[in-house]
Order: C-alpha cells, then structure tokens, then sequence
C-alpha cells in the first residue's frame, strides 16, 4: 500500500475533523429513540472515498468507529463489532457509488455517494446490532425516520463539501503543473527541473 503525501494529509485532515465533530458534540443530534443520537460524523469518511479512494476512506472510517467506541455511552456502541467494523465500509461503499456515477455525472455521483455512505453506516451498524443481541428487531422501525434524515443531512454537505474541495484540488493541481512547464518541467527527487539537471549534465561533458 502505497499512500501519497497527499493522501496522508487529507487522510488527518479529515480525521481531525470527524473528531473534532465528536468532541465538540457538533456530530452527533439527539434524538429520542434507542441509538440515542443521530450522527454526521461518518460525513468526513465520505467524503475521503470520494476524493482520495478506499483506502483514505478506511482510514477516516476507523477514526470515527474507533471514537464512537471510546465515547460510547451506550453497550451498543462499547462493542467494537458495532462501533467500529461497519465504518470501515462507509469510505468504500462511497467512493464505489462514486466511481459508478460521476463519468456521468459528477454532482449526481457526490449525492449518490453520499445516500450509499449513510445507509452503508445506519444499515451495518443497526444489522451489528441486531445480530449481537442489543436490539430486537422490532426496534428498527423507530429509527426509521432518523435514517431519512440522516441521508437528506448527508447529501446537502457531501455535496456542497465535495464541489468545493475537488475545485480546491484541481486548481491546486493545475497551478502546480503550469509552475513546472514554466520552470522546464517537473521537479525531481534531488532539487531543480528536470531540464535544468539534464542541462547541467550535458554542461560536464566534454
């Protein structure tokens, strides 16, 4: 596995944020049923399987699973089987949902994404619980409505979210591609353009 630098740093960038939201509380909304709170933490892990693939969205994924079971209030979410397995899958299920849709469309895709990364978390999570004993089944129904919101929640952020960082990402990009053609090209390993090494080299030679 190999992750780039880039990678890395919207990888802790985006976990930063899903704890930041778990910490402050700003992630999670009350709600009087069984699970106790309605969440948009599993947002950040979205929105890393979209920008930057599986494996960032893992990595996001588990920071929030691993937060919901640090902070659980509840036994259901002491569980690591529950609070954390099922959001290891919320940045693939996304970034799969993606990577389906957006040659079609790019908008479309991101809300997409987001409505399969939501019900890929309240489906796996509440399955979890269920098949390990802290649920009856008849308690699903009630979270029902949680769920809708939860996904109508999702897809105005990752959205809104996703635009404007893939704008921020290719136009970064882009700028670093017009600094290189206007310096001889890319930058290499030891310093300088590539232009500028081969220059230099064909300098020495007699």
């Amino acid at each position: 596995m190999n992750l780039s630098t880039r990678k890395i740093v919207i990888a802790g960038l985006l976990g930063a944020i899903a704890i930041f939201l778990g910490v402050t509380r700003l992630g999670f909304i009350p709600v009087p049923n069984v699970s106790g709170n309605a969440t948009i933490e599993h947002i950040p892990a979205i929105l890393a399987g979209v920008l930057e693939g599986p494996v960032v969205g893992v990595i996001v994924g588990f920071i929030f699973g691993l937060f919901s079971f640090l902070q659980a209030s509840i036994p259901l979410f002491a569980d690591p089987l529950v609070s954390i397995v099922p959001r290891l899958f919320i940045g693939v299920t996304a970034w799969l949902a993606y990577r389906v849709v957006a040659p079609h469309n790019k908008k479309l895709a991101l809300a997409i994404a987001a409505i399969v990364g939501t019900l890929t978390n309240t489906v796996l999570v509440l399955g979890m619980a269920v098949i390990r004993n802290y649920l009856p089944p008849q308690a699903i129904p009630p979270i029902i409505p949680q769920a809708i919101a939860e996904v109508v929640i999702a897809v105005i952020l990752v959205t809104a979210i996703g635009a404007a960082a893939q704008r921020m990402l290719h136009e970064t990009g882009s700028s670093r591609r017009r600094r290189n053609s206007l310096t001889g090209g890319p930058t290499t390993p030891s310093g300088g353009t590539a232009h500028q090494q081969q220059t230099t080299g064909s300098d020495r030679r007699p």
